[in-house]
């Protein structure tokens, strides 16, 4: 690996926004040499479960676009894309894939009205060195009645029960569905699996 922003990203606590501005313009090269799977994976199976592709998505935590390029390739047709972080949304916007992007405050609430999305993603952003499990409770406060959303979970999210508990809470209520959970591949080059999940707000 010739730049340490991958190992970097796991052992970073709290305000993330300095170290993925320096990331920005090497983030697609160096995640997509070691293999990152995630986007793919998720993006795969909120398509399995999504009845009308054309219906607006958004993709939370978009930084580079690596996951909206997921998508759009997937089938999806209009995907909004919000981030903390200007510089990946600069990288983001020079794809062209998105019809707008925002960039948002951490923790605020996302800026839209419940079922303004048929799904809201959140690809590789919920864990360790990334947003907190909080987010989790963002989005589904972002979803009306029928909503999905698709979060993946890394290794190291999984190894705290917080993460995957959240999610649960929302489950054990009967405020989601489970639609869809699989482990597999996240960034292949260093070992390193994910959950993949699609949950429908009830």
């Amino acid at each position: 690996m010739t730049d340490k922003f991958l190992d970097k990203a796991y052992g970073t606590t709290g305000d993330t926004r300095e170290l993925y501005s320096a990331w920005a313009k090497s983030y697609d090269e160096e995640l997509g040499s070691n293999g990152y799977a995630t986007p793919e994976r998720c993006a795969k199976a909120l398509a399995k479960h999504s009845k009308d592709k054309s219906a607006p998505i958004l993709d939370f935590g978009c930084g580079t676009g690596l996951s909206g390029l997921a998508l759009k390739l997937a089938g999806f047709e209009v995907i909004d894309g919000v981030d903390v972080t200007e510089d990946m949304l600069k990288v983001a916007a020079e794809k062209q894939i998105y019809r707008n992007l925002t960039q948002i405050e951490p923790g605020k609430p996302l800026p839209h009205a419940p079922g303004t999305y048929a799904a809201i993603t959140a690809i590789g952003v919920i864990g360790t060195g990334a947003a907190p499990v909080s987010v989790f409770d963002l989005i589904m406060k972002g979803l009306a009645k029928g909503g999905l959303t698709v979060v993946s979970l890394n290794d190291h999210a999984l190894e705290d029960p917080n993460f995957e508990g959240k999610l649960n809470e929302y489950l054990d209520c009967g405020s989601a569905r489970l639609l869809h959970k699989e482990y597999g591949p996240h960034i292949t080059a260093i070992n390193l699996n994910s959950n993949v999940y699609v949950l429908e707000k009830t």
